[in-house]
């Protein structure tokens, strides 16, 4: 199936680099506002053309478009792809706006046609593992889990750290699609939410060698702690925070009837996974179930791709991008109102990888 990308900036090089591990995919063009990046991006991976973004829709052999642009234009560009008649899988989030996901979602369905959307890191080798143990009850029912990404924030490494603190943004809409997606692939489908959220410093100074010493007046929500109820009875707590200096937190854990699962970075494809037991007197590693365990993004368009191909659903859905994309408005919307939020929409929990496939291959 061929694919077409739009936008050659960093994330470009790892999707152009994985495509070629999928035999289903080959990327044929890219294209990007500043065509210079396009070009220099199809010289380095052997892209066969760079050209403008409506000469890339225009080709009618394009079937995907690969969506990385920025997060502000994701659903403005994504329905531009599928009035073209393509399908469309977008980097996260799908939409800034829930009723630009909400368009973007009813455009697709009224022709017939998919979309995808990242993360795609819930694949990889290191929470497909804990997906199987969950699946196998090795911990039992799950009854709970937490979640937490706390830092300073991207102020003292980030080369332009402003758009990280505004609307659509913050540590929430920029980390919380990994955790949201994890939890919902390892548990299913969330509710309703509560939280409490707020600005702890309304002006941010940039350190960052680039825009050293430039202002950031904060425009989102920095400090966000929620209570998640999942649909089989499970509670869960997020926390999101760029406010914090140190932490010892874990980044994931489920707690079950039988014991307890930490859960690898969900920003990342690989481990370690560890199980405690009833019966154990301390953690134990577990070794990985399956494959896709380095940086392995692109995988969720791959997947896409096979399931057009093979007439089944995709994992990395857009449906289960809008579900986490309405969680992040409520449990925002939750804290400025007051109470819980229940949610709209069900995306359905992905299916599981099976175990035992050899890299670059996506069905059994």
């Amino acid at each position: 199936m061929k694919a077409g990308l739009i936008g050659c900036g960093t994330i470009s090089a790892a999707y152009l680099r994985n495509s070629r591990t999928f035999p289903v995919l080959e990327i044929t063009a890219c294209s990007d506002l500043l065509l210079d990046r396009a070009q220099a991006r199809a010289k380095e991976f052997g892209v066969p053309k760079a050209c403008t973004v409506e000469e890339l829709l225009a080709d009618p052999e394009i079937e995907i478009i690969i969506n990385l642009t920025i997060p502000a234009v994701h659903a403005e560009v994504g329905i531009s792809a599928l009035e073209a008649g393509k399908h469309v899988y977008s980097e996260k989030p799908l939409a800034i706006a829930l009723e630009d996901g909400t368009r973007l979602l009813e455009v697709a369905r009224e022709r017939g046609l998919r979309v995808g959307c990242a993360p795609d890191t819930f694949l990889g080798g290191g929470h497909q593992t804990c997906r199987k143990l969950v699946d196998d009850g090795v911990i039992g029912e799950p009854i709970g889990a937490t979640a937490f990404v706390a830092s300073h924030g991207p102020e003292n490494w980030h080369p332009d750290p402003d758009f990280l603190y505004q609307r659509g943004a913050g540590p929430l809409f920029d980390m919380g699609p990994y955790y949201l997606t994890a939890l919902t692939n390892l548990i299913g489908p969330m509710r309703r939410v509560a939280s409490s959220a707020k600005i702890t410093f309304p002006e941010r100074t940039i350190t960052s060698k680039e825009k050293y010493g430039q202002k950031i007046i904060v425009n989102a929500p920095t400090y966000v702690a929620g209570v998640l109820d999942f649909d089989n009875g499970a509670i869960g707590t997020i926390l999101t925070s760029f406010d914090v200096w140190a932490n010892s937190l874990p980044r994931i854990e489920i707690y079950g009837t039988k014991g307890s699962l930490s859960v690898p970075d969900p920003n990342g494809f690989g481990g370690p996974v560890r199980i405690r037991l009833a019966d154990d007197s301390e953690w134990r590693d577990i070794p990985l179930t399956h494959d896709y365990i380095t940086q392995f993004r692109g995988v969720g368009v791959a997947d896409m791709a096979q399931a057009i191909r093979s007439d089944r659903p995709h994992r990395a859905s857009g449906e289960l991008a809008y579900q986490v994309l309405e969680t992040m408005h409520a449990l925002v919307d939750s804290s400025d109102q007051g109470k819980h939020i229940e949610l709209q929409s069900r995306g359905d929990r992905p299916a599981a990888l099976p175990v035992g496939l050899t890299e670059g291959v996506l069905d059994e």
